[in-house]
């Protein structure tokens, strides 16, 4: 039996000493002179999945204000097409953290936001009806959102409070980029 360190691609990505310095990856050869690979504390990654997902999520929605306050199509489009594709990671987060038996408050969490994912893609890409301008679309519409984003700050917290505030901070910029886009 081998043990393989692998640290250094979570000391790449810039992750949090908490979450490479316990980890190890087992290598195993049985008599059949087959490979098995037994992992002792990777199941943090999807930590850092999730963390990463929620910062990206609040760099991308500010972009899109932004975009649609300078009237960028190119970069509008990009955005809300790097926002959509967040259903990926956030989906596997959810799937990690149901089979790690996570606490209901995550679960139910991670299901605000791909239902807020979800409600995007339903409106602006499937229906592709101009809810925003429907008051009594865009209401539920802007709850469903903010839910979703405290839903990315409660979770993150929960994992790292630094991590927490880091999302947190993401946001009020995401708040800044909104206030921008009315006010500016």
């Amino acid at each position: 039996m081998y043990s393989l360190a692998y640290t250094g691609l979570l000391k790449f990505i810039g992750a949090p000493k908490k979450y490479y310095n316990n980890i190890s990856i087992m290598v195993r050869v049985d008599k059949e002179k087959k490979v098995h690979l037994e992992s002792n504390n990777l199941n943090k990654l999807k930590d850092i999945l999730f963390i990463a997902s929620s910062i990206t999520f609040n760099i991308a929605v500010s972009i899109i204000y932004i975009a649609s306050k300078i009237d960028n199509q190119v970069l509008l489009r990009f955005s809300g097409i790097v926002v959509v594709s967040l259903f990926i990671p956030f989906t596997i987060s959810l799937i990690g953290y149901i089979k790690d038996k996570a606490k209901k408050r995550i679960i139910i969490s991670l299901i605000i936001i791909l239902f807020y994912l979800f409600l995007e893609v339903l409106l602006d890409y499937i229906l592709k009806i101009p809810f925003r301008e429907i008051l009594a679309i865009h209401v539920p519409y802007i709850i469903v959102f903010y839910a979703a984003a405290f839903s990315m700050i409660g979770v993150s917290r929960s994992i790292s409070r630094k991590m927490g505030f880091i999302v947190l901070a993401m946001f009020f910029i995401l708040l800044a980029c909104l206030a921008y886009t009315f006010l500016g």
